[in-house]
């Protein structure tokens, strides 16, 4: 199984943890759109080492298409083939409070997202030209001064994270991967994801040896007990932020969870950080994230997802695990069958 770590985005650190999550024989690393851009950042860590490099997740939302192209097509020149465009569609709060943008179907407004950036692509590529038409954007122009051309590493595959239902069969139908969202559990995942990847996929001709899945995990490690108390510990701040949120509610629902939902929001709104994790149990850490020594959570790991995915990206939110440990996790899930 492939193994993706998060690079550090702050741009005085980039560089040195891009290097260091090489060291560590990961495959690739991600960036994630949080406190600091998402595409910045993968132009320092190309630069670094030949690692796989992955937006994880860009909010398409408040971005046009042809935004997202250019950005997507320079890095996987730039990288040397090296660069995948994960998409995400974010909540309405953050769209509409943080971004400043509008909000409305987002599945079908991540549909059609997907296809633009397939269309301006092909037209680069000469195989078509630029006549895309949808409810939400429409590009219909490409003189040959803003056309970069083909791409010599080809055009880079376009991922979707997803959680519910419709954005999953939505990513299945219209992407070339799906980003597995990490608040899930085993139950979750077989229940709901499994089954809504299936559809989307019968939606558009192809087979899983066609789709990429990618699993990711928020992993509490350790390798003593005092270690794996702290990771829990720091873990299940992230968990009750993602148990917070309404749209994640049918997780906890398939764990039998769903009456701590409405307290956790209450308590997101009162800012009542310490409150909420406390409500969030180890073992709310065991079956949303995974947990244990390195060598126990991959084994966790291939068990839960590798029937269906190929490649994991790792958070280890809260606290950051030794190079030592990060290595044997990595090496684990590298020889895992």
């Amino acid at each position: 199984m492939k193994v993706h770590l998060q690079v550090d985005g702050a741009p005085e650190a980039v560089a040195g943890h891009a290097r260091a999550i090489q060291a560590c024989g990961a495959d690739g690393l991600f960036t994630f759109e949080g406190q600091h851009d998402v595409f910045l950042p993968l132009v320092v860590a190309a630069g670094q080492g030949s690692l796989e490099l992955m937006t994880n997740v860009a909010i398409a939302g408040p971005r046009s298409p042809l935004h997202l192209a250019h950005s997507a097509w320079d890095l996987q020149v730039y990288s040397g083939g090296r660069f995948r465009l994960g998409l995400g569609s974010q909540i309405r709060p953050h769209i509409e409070k943080r971004y400043g943008a509008s909000w409305g179907r987002p599945a079908a407004r991540m549909a059609e997202t997907v296809r633009a950036i397939k269309a301006i692509f092909a037209a680069w590529e000469g195989h078509a030209r630029l006549d895309f038409r949808g409810d939400y954007f429409t590009h219909t122009l490409m003189p040959p001064n803003f056309n970069p051309g083909p791409n010599p590493f080809g055009p880079p595959p376009v991922l979707m994270g997803a959680l519910g239902p419709v954005m999953t069969r939505t990513a299945a139908e219209v992407a070339d991967g799906l980003l597995v969202m990490p608040f899930n559990s085993d139950r979750h995942f077989a229940q709901r994801t499994v089954p809504a990847m299936a559809a989307g996929l019968q939606r558009s001709g192809r087979g899983l040896a066609e789709f990429s899945v990618i699993a990711q995990v928020m992993v509490a490690m350790g390798d003593t007990p005092d270690e794996q108390a702290a990771a829990t510990a720091a873990v299940s701040g992230l968990i009750a932020f993602y148990g917070s949120t309404p749209a994640y509610l049918p997780v906890l629902q398939e764990e039998g969870w769903a009456d701590l939902q409405p307290e956790l929001n209450r308590l997101s709104k009162t800012g009542d950080v310490a409150a909420m994790r406390a409500l969030i149990e180890p073992a709310m850490v065991d079956r949303i994230g995974v947990a244990g020594t390195p060598a126990e959570c991959a084994a966790e790991i291939v068990r839960r997802f590798g029937g269906y995915a190929t490649e994991v990206c790792c958070y280890f939110p809260g606290y950051r695990p030794t190079a030592a440990q990060l290595t044997a996790l990595t090496t684990a899930l590298h020889e895992a069958r």
